[in-house]
């Protein structure tokens, strides 16, 4: 692979954290078919969302780039960490104290995030996940957990869901068969959001389910058998 210096390479591998699928080997390559080489600043900060999108299609052999199968606005995302417009470490959100017992009601929710309080990441690849305590009326940050050391674990996937181990839910951009899989035998639920959107936005819309919960979030929140046989009759 091209030798870069250190803010490039950083660039390029935050653009690739948030384009499922495509690793920063594979990233290069498609810059280097659509800008040329070497890369250089200068070379970065010509990519537009078009060629990216274009590219990226054509590595996955999509000529039109139009079922990539990732969000236009992961996209744009990443052509501003190419240009440079995106800081390594953008603003954290500020962690709030909690206790258990101090929600009533509340189950836990992660966010796999690659900035600031957002639902952005794919499971297998994002940097951390948020951890929220959310209730019908209430949300609070408990806790953000780094997935650095997942890249020298054995298992990665299983190192992720060992962070979230004690969320009852987790939303992600996309996430893998294999990991899906893990992820549900340590009964915690996936939910796929495809567009980047605010993790509060997303708890807020989410909390609308504690009203009418489905089967699988009524048994999380400890409904009885019974009341959720009659719930899904209702339903029907």
């Amino acid at each position: 692979m091209e030798q870069l210096d250190r803010d490039l390479a950083l660039r390029i591998a935050l653009a690739s954290r948030i384009l499922p699928g495509v690793s920063v080997g594979d990233l290069v390559s498609i810059l280097h078919e659509r800008v040329g080489a070497p890369l250089d600043d200068e070379k970065l900060k010509s990519v537009t969302v078009t060629n990216l999108k274009t590219g990226i299609g054509s590595h996955d052999g999509e000529e039109d780039g139009e079922d990539i199968g990732i969000g236009l606005e992961n996209i744009k995302l990443a052509v501003r960490y190419l240009w440079g417009e995106e800081a390594e470490d953008e603003q954290i959100p500020e962690i709030q104290l909690y206790k258990d017992g101090d929600i009533p009601e509340s189950i836990r929710v992660a966010i796999s995030s690659n900035s600031g309080a957002t639902l952005n990441g794919h499971f297998g690849s994002c940097l951390r996940y948020l951890v929220y305590q959310l209730s019908k009326n209430d949300m609070r940050l408990i806790d953000i957990r780094s997935a650095f050391g997942a890249d020298d674990s054995d298992d990665r996937n299983l190192y992720r869901v060992n962070l979230i181990k004690d969320c009852h839910v987790v939303f992600v951009q996309s996430i893998g068969g294999p990991a899906a899989a893990k992820v549900v035998r340590a009964d915690i639920y996936p939910l796929k959001v495809p567009d980047v959107i605010e993790a509060p936005e997303q708890l807020k819309i989410f909390q609308q389910v504690f009203d009418s919960p489905p089967p699988w979030f009524a048994k999380i929140l400890g409904v009885s058998p019974e009341a959720r046989k009659r719930f899904h009759y209702e339903e029907a």
